[in-house]
This record gives C-alpha cells, structure tokens and sequence, in this order.
C-alpha cells in the first residue's frame, strides 16, 4: 500500500474543501510545485493532484499548473477533475500525466469509458464518489441513480484497474476512515486495485488499512491531514515500509 498525497487546485492555488463544498475551502500555498516537490521529498511514490475549477466546470482549467508540477518532480502524477471528453483526456496525458482519473462520465457513460480503456489502457483510473451506499459526480453537486456497487460491477466489466473510492461525508473532516466503508469498497472492487480517500486524520488511519491485510488495497490518499499536520507524510509512508 502506498500513501498519495493530495493538491488540489483552485484559482492555481492549493486549497481544500470541507465534504466538497466550495464555500468551506481553505488555501494552503499558492506555489503548487514548491508543495509537490515537499512530498516528493518527503517519499511520495506517487501525487494526486485535482482540478477542481475543472471538476465544477466540466473542463480542465489548471493544465499549466498540472504540466509544471510534471516538469518538476520524478515521482508520477494522476490528475482528476473536469475530465469528461476524449480531447481532454489526451490532453493531460500530453502533458505528462501518468494516470488521468475519471469520475462523473464512469458514472454515466460506460460506452465512453470502454473506448478509453481502448485507448488508454491503465492510463484510466475510475473515481467513485460515494455519499453513503449512493454515488455522486459533476464536482459532487450531482446524485448518480446507481450504488457503489453497481458503478464498480460496470468498470470491472469493461477492464477499469484501478478504482478511487471517495467517502464524501467524511472527506476534509480528520474524523478518520470509516473501517465498515473500507471493507465495503474494497469487497465491491472486486480484483480491482483500490485506493481510498475520504476522512484520513493520523498514523492510526494508516495502521488500520494495513491491518486489514487486503491484496487489493493498492494506496491511500490524504489532503487535510498533512495540511493541518495531523498526519506526517514521511511517517506515513516509513510505517507502510515498517509492517
């Protein structure tokens, strides 16, 4: 399991919201690189980075942000938010981009996504936003009429790897991951790869996920916590190393 860190993107600065809500953000640093390359010095494998001006518009707004951390840091980049068209989805892979993750079209266009998987193959990863047993999209503004389970069946049988699960009520909280949520999503994944987000607070988090001793429970993402320094990354990352 390896640990993810997260910048999200607004108005080419680095903020982050409360379960999602635009009016409860709070900015970090408006010098994206500079924060990319602290985690990556820290021991990031890995960067998720999210546009979230995209993700409310439908269409990427921060690429030259995104292709500025990619030209900075050695570690790979998987860039989500507002990426629901083909041309988009090309455009962030030229950028650099190792994986683009796609979240509002996973869930309402499956024919979409078969031709991306296509494509691109493991360049596609899937963000399943959950709202307890229900799913929601477009910046998490919109209720999607299937269940986790039903989103994750539908990217399984189209070939989808890697899929993000999101807890969105408990997500910019530091209330800790929801163990039951946990092995709830990581039984509808299937053989998927998972990833988790949503709610992670301390080093207990990161024992808890390790504990579960999952074969498909491929990373984790934090944001707040190693903002607000409730969590140290490079801690982190050396207990996954350590059990």
């Amino acid at each position: 399991m390896i640990i993810i860190p997260a910048i999200d993107l607004r108005s080419k600065k680095v903020v982050r919201l409360t379960q999602g809500d635009f009016q409860r953000e709070k900015q970090y640093s408006d010098n994206p690189v500079e924060v990319a390359l602290s985690w990556q010095t820290q021991g990031a494998e890995y960067i998720h980075v999210v546009d979230l001006d995209g993700a409310f518009s439908g269409e990427p707004k921060n690429l030259d942000i995104v292709e500025a951390i990619v030209g900075a840091v050695r570690v790979p980049i998987q860039l989500g938010g507002g990426l629901r068209t083909k041309e988009s989805v090309s455009q962030a892979i030229s950028k650099g981009v190792s994986r683009v993750i796609i979240g509002t079209k996973a869930c309402t266009d499956v024919a979409f996504m078969k031709t991306l998987i296509e494509e691109y193959g493991d360049k596609i990863v899937v963000s399943i936003d959950a709202a307890g047993k229900g799913v929601v999209a477009a910046g998490w503004a919109m209720e999607v009429p299937k269940t986790i389970m039903e989103v994750a069946d539908d990217m399984q049988q189209i070939g989808v790897k890697t899929i993000i699960f999101t807890n969105v009520i408990g997500d910019g909280t530091l209330q800790g991951l929801d163990k039951k949520w946990v092995l709830d999503v990581l039984e509808a994944a299937g053989n998927a790869n998972v990833i988790i987000a949503g709610g992670v607070s301390s080093l207990d988090d990161i024992r808890m996920l390790k504990s579960l001793n999952r074969p498909n429970l491929y990373g984790v993402i934090t944001g707040k916590a190693i903002y607000e320094g409730t969590l140290d990354l490079a801690d982190a990352i050396k207990l996954t190393g350590d059990m």
